[in-house]
This record gives structure tokens, sequence and C-alpha cells, in this order.
């Protein structure tokens, strides 16, 4: 939580409700008046000296006119909603970089620390069965090696991505275009996602304040807080002109690191990725590309001593054959010439122990 006082604080709510007022003009209003609460109780002259539009004047007497910032205190409270102002220490380090940061972040959870590693995964809603194990797999393999994950929170990918993380037992991080209280939370269906990230030491944040809706415009302006906030963003199947695509070009105006799984060239849900190749996006299929990339290989665990090893001359002949490309229960008898019942039990034990997974349909790949 800020460690300004309540006082001060609600005027720095207060102005996160004025969409007309952003970090630019935030920052003028601040420089311009000795307190924030002067600045809100600003006269319309003094406004328009400052440049203000009408639309921007008009909605900050509206709003100063209708809310009890008082009362917006309470509501965070009540929702467990802590603030970081930009001020603050615990505001994040690389976030500041960027233009225009976030003067204000509402988060549930705990903020990941200043030598905390984070990385950005984001990707197409519409995704391929390639696309989810993808995800599933880097995501895992770059979380069981130290970095916190950051992601959107949406639909597919994203989702994805936040889940296979946890089952990793790693920390991930939801940002999200809307305010952050449960009820509000976007989209309904990852709500409960968004609990279990928060229970297992993440966090979701927004820059927008309590009650506001997911509107459309939201959601660029949150891909720069998901970019900003990471060493860099790898990004998996987008199509032409998908909102991950955004993000990616947000990271590379912050001069971070982007990284791009090539996918089916006749794929659309791969026309986005590949194009970012074409651009100069590192292209990568393994968590140790990207870990090289970001010196971050001192910093963890090699993947290769995470080798897969049987325990049993069964689970030698299955992953003799087993890759990250689906394969059918029926085909990997054929392969093994183990009888199926075999197979079954083995590749039941094998799951438990985390080194497969059933994709559904009778298809298994490995877990990394």
């Amino acid at each position: 939580m800020s460690s300004l006082t309540k006082n001060d604080l609600k005027y720095w709510v207060g102005f996160t409700y004025l969409s007309n007022i952003g970090p630019v003009r935030f920052s003028k209003l601040r420089k311009s008046f000795p307190s924030l609460e002067e600045a809100w109780r600003a006269p319309i002259s003094t406004l328009k000296e400052l440049g203000f539009t009408e639309a921007a004047i008009a909605e900050c007497i509206r709003v100063r006119g209708e809310i009890n910032l008082e009362q917006e205190l309470e509501k965070l409270e009540k929702e467990q909603i802590s603030i970081v102002t930009i001020d603050d220490e615990e505001y994040p380090t690389l976030l500041k970089e960027i233009y225009y940061p976030p003067f204000l972040l509402y988060y549930r959870g705990t903020l990941p620390k200043h030598e905390d590693y984070l990385l950005a995964i984001v990707g197409s809603r519409k995704y391929s069965t390639y696309g989810k194990q993808m995800a599933q797999r880097l995501a895992g393999d770059l979380s069981r090696n130290g970095l916190t994950i950051v992601s959107g929170l949406a639909l597919g990918i994203d989702g994805i991505t936040h889940q296979a993380t946890l089952e990793a037992n790693g920390k991930t991080i939801g940002v999200l275009g809307c305010g952050i209280e449960r009820s509000n939370m976007y989209p309904s269906s990852n709500r409960i996602l968004g609990e279990r990230m928060i229970e297992h030491g993440g966090c979701v944040i927004s820059e927008h304040p309590i009650g506001t809706p997911p509107f459309k415009s939201n959601f660029p302006r949150r891909n720069r807080i998901i970019a900003g906030i990471s060493l860099g963003t790898l990004v998996i199947e987008a199509a032409e002109k998908s909102g991950a695509l955004i993000t990616a070009n947000y990271a590379l105006e912050q001069n971070r690191e982007v990284f791009s799984v090539p996918g089916n060239a006749t794929s659309e849900s791969s026309i986005g990725t590949n194009n970012l190749i074409k651009q100069g996006a590192r292209a990568v299929t393994d968590a140790s590309e990207i870990l090289e990339s970001l010196n971050l290989k001192q910093a963890t665990e090699y993947l290769s001593a995470q080798k897969i090893i049987p325990e049993n001359p069964e689970e030698e002949a299955i992953l003799a054959h087993l890759t990250h490309e689906p394969l059918y229960i029926d085909e990997l008898t054929a392969l093994t010439k183990l009888p199926i019942t075999v197979i079954n039990a083995t590749l039941t034990i094998m799951e438990m122990k985390g080194k497969v997974k059933n994709l559904g349909a009778m298809k298994y790949v490995l877990t990394r």
C-alpha cells in the first residue's frame, strides 16, 4: 500500500476517475500546484490557462461534483485493493522507465519485488493445439526457472499461460483493462483463475479505478503496462492484427526484448508471429533461448538438467517415442509393443508425476 496519508491518497485516486487526464496532464498538474488537493480544486480559469480542453474541464467539473473521495478509499479497503503511486518505492522499476507510466496502480495480491525477473507472454484468444502446447511448455519452463510471468488474464493464450505458470508452482501477474474488484474482473470466466494467481503469490493490477468497465479503448493502454513491467515480451500465436502485436510494439518502443514463436505459414493465427520474426523479433521454441537472450542463465537452473528420467522399463519405452507433438495412445501402443492396459496404467502414473500431459481425445505429449 502507498506510504501517502489517506488525505493525500484520496486525491491521487480521484484523478484516476478522470479519463481525460492521463499521465502527461497529471504530471503537468503536479508541477503547477503545491499539492494535489489544490490541483483537484483548481478553478476552471486555471485549467484553461494550463491548456486543458473543454472536454477535460467539463469532465473534471462533473466528477468533482459526483465523487466522494473518502467513500472511494473505503470501497478499496472493503475490496482489499491496495494502491501504489509512481512516487512510492514499491512501484515497479521497469514501468517507471516507459513513456507515460501510470501515475497510480491498483492491485490485489503481492507486487513483484524489484529483483524479480518478469517476462510477458501474450497471444491470440483463438488458439490452436500447437499454440496451447507452446504456451503451456514455455510458461511452465520459464516459471520453473524463476521468472514471474505477466499476461492480460484474457481468454486464449493469456489464460493458458497463467494456468500453466500456476501448475508449475510459479508466480504470475494479470494486467487488466478494467477495475479489479472481484465482481468486475473481465472476462468473468477467468475470475477464479485471477483469485488463484493472488493466492499463489502473484497479483492482478490495473490503472483503472473500481467500477471501470472493460471498454475496448482500455486494452491498448493496458498492453503498454504488460510490456513496460517486463524484461521482454514473448508472443505465442497472433493473427495479422492481433492485440498481442500491440504489446510487442510497446516492448520495442520501450527498448525491451521481443520473442516470437514461429508457426505454420498457412495458419492465420501465425501470420502475426511470423511477421514479428521478419521484423527482427527473436524466433524461439525453447525457454533456454529466452533465458540466454536475457542473460539469465546464471540466475536460473538450466532446463537441460530437467530432462525426464524414466523410472522403469515401461516409462523408458514410452519416453523413447513421446515428444511435444501429440501422439495417440494407439500409436504409442504400436510403437512400444506394450499391452494397452500397461500403456494406460503407465501414462496415468507418469501424468501424476508431471512427466506427460493428456491433451484429451487419447493424445499425449511430454510436459517439458
